[in-house]
């Protein structure tokens, strides 16, 4: 538990920490999440995602939007913008108080998305995949790629990752 806390405050920061924890433990927003949650961030559900590392915070920048009711399954390294938003449901279009199954949303290894993108149920996001800023992501896609858009489509193919995926 040390060695987590050690490992959270290198990466966050000291100063966000006590902000984190303030915010979480204190004031009890966002108390639910067993992780770093900005204060002005929504998770929905933080038990049905699945963190394959101690470091993918969903949630950790300002204004993102969580909602893992069909799961969500996240690779390591992940990195994320601002105001991002996973949606592992939708609403039944016959009955707005019921929501629909889906598969859950897999994000692989070494992969970032960028500020204020959406990612929709179902989607499965392969190793090294970008999402540019603003991006609807609607369908799946393959590794080592950049994708963007409204909906998102392959912009270019990309090399394997060559960074430290210990993060």
């Amino acid at each position: 538990m040390i060695n987590n806390f050690i490992r959270q405050m290198n990466y966050i920061g000291l100063k966000n920490m006590v902000i984190y924890f303030i915010f979480q433990r204190i004031l009890r927003i966002n108390s639910h999440v067993p992780w770093p949650v900005h204060f002005s961030s929504v998770v929905i559900h933080p038990n049905k995602i699945k963190r394959n590392y101690w470091r993918p915070y969903l949630g950790y920048m300002p204004g993102c939007y969580i909602q893992a009711i069909n799961g969500i399954e996240i690779g390591k390294n992940l990195r994320t913008g601002p105001g991002i938003k996973i949606i592992s449901s939708n609403h039944d279009i016959n009955n707005f108080d019921k929501h629909t199954t889906n598969k859950p949303i897999k994000i692989g290894d070494n992969c970032w998305i960028g500020a204020n993108a959406i990612i929709l149920p179902g989607v499965e996001l392969r190793d090294h995949v970008i999402v540019g800023a603003g991006s609807v992501v609607t369908k799946s896609f393959p590794s080592n790629c950049v994708i963007g858009g409204v909906p998102a489509k392959i912009i270019k193919k990309i090399d394997d990752y060559s960074g430290n995926s210990n993060w």
